[in-house]
């Protein structure tokens, strides 16, 4: 992912103007073992590598379910969620043997080491196994849950979360188990037939148990909306709105590892903070203004000035169009225009004012 980050993306912006400061950043959920993903900060206007989280651990997509299978052509494995766990446990055993090979290379001719053939897809899996990068997977159903944190004992790698993991509340004793987290949705569900199951009381019943849970956004559009996300945490739990703001705060930095850093307002954390002109669990709250790492990134009243600039602007020009078009149709007005004949090309200059 990070080699396709777009800073310059208006959603970065329109994410800052609903008080966002970080993001985890994921590819789909068309392979059982995807890519690497991109924990950044939205720093509007920068280079897209000085987006990226500095010390954030690194991570990598997984994913179970119907995505997997139906993304497949037809005749191309897996086509079942038995297929899907075997693509798994392939690839971690082919990892562990590649990884026990490079351990054991030496031997050469004059204490040389024996060099082993470099494949850069078991080296991202090695470094899961040697804890350098978490696993964050796409899920749904309890069983497809389970089955990951089978695998993940067996070859003693950390999940770092599950992603929407909308039956959670069935099987959230064993996520709590291998210390995973869950990112979930607040309220989605009955949108295709495997997150039939899915309820709005996921997430507070899976940290009652004592899973750390936060709210993901799985889209740009909503990701301008997490505090109001985390308000739904409040009245289906029930919960105190401290408690339900931790969702999408301190729970989802503890889940990226980047908890020492941001999450909340401490002592010697970066200063990312965002302030509101009310009750930020309240609807009709905006954000006036977005600060990361001491840098103001969004204005309310700066974005407002800017939108009446950018109308006036808009309506200068429309206005420019409608007058050459209005000299364009008079006669004889002494500028030697003539009408365009049927056919013509029409261009418009807005340098000259002109058409063409």
């Amino acid at each position: 992912i990070q080699d396709v980050i777009n800073s310059d993306d208006i959603n970065v912006y329109r994410q800052l103007a609903g008080g966002l400061t970080t993001a985890n950043v994921l590819h789909g959920s068309a392979n059982p073992i995807g890519g690497q993903n991109a924990v950044i900060k939205l720093r509007w206007g920068s280079a897209p590598d000085q987006l990226l989280f500095e010390g954030a651990p690194k991570g990598i997509k997984f994913a179970l379910g119907e995505n997997v299978k139906r993304e497949r052509s037809w005749g191309r494995y897996p086509e079942t969620r038995m297929g899907v766990e075997q693509v798994i446990r392939d690839a971690f055993t082919a990892a562990a043997e590649y990884k026990a090979k490079k351990a054991s290379r030496g031997g050469g001719k004059g204490g040389k080491l024996i060099p082993v053939r470099r494949d850069l897809e078991l080296d991202a899996l090695v470094e899961i196994l040697d804890g350098k990068r978490l696993v964050h997977s796409h899920s749904y159903r309890q069983d497809e849950i389970l089955m990951l944190a089978r695998v993940s004992q067996d070859f003693n790698f950390r999940i770092g979360t599950f992603q929407h993991v909308l039956e959670g509340y069935k099987v959230a004793e064993a996520i709590a188990e291998v210390g995973a987290g869950a990112s979930t949705f607040s309220d989605w569900w009955a949108y295709k037939y495997e997150v039939i199951d899915a309820i709005p009381y996921n997430g507070p019943l899976m940290e009652k148990v004592g899973v750390v849970v936060s709210y993901n956004s799985d889209s740009s559009e909503l990701a301008r909306r997490l505090n109001t996300e985390a308000a739904k945490a409040a009245k289906y739990g029930p919960m105190s709105k401290e408690d339900a703001f931790r969702f999408v705060t301190i729970n989802p930095a503890i889940q990226l590892g980047i908890d020492s850093k941001v999450g909340s307002l401490e002592t010697g954390k970066d200063a990312d903070f965002v302030i509101w002109n009310g009750d930020p669990m309240s609807m009709y709250t905006a954000c006036e203004q977005t600060w990361i790492d001491g840098k103001k990134y969004f204005d309310l009243t700066r974005d407002r000035e800017m939108r009446a600039k950018r109308n006036e602007e808009r309506n200068t020009l429309i206005q420019k169009v409608l007058s050459s078009e209005e000299d364009k149709i008079e006669k004889g007005s002494g500028k030697g225009r003539q009408m365009r004949r049927p056919g013509e090309a029409e261009s418009y200059s807005c340098v000259e004012g002109e058409l063409r």
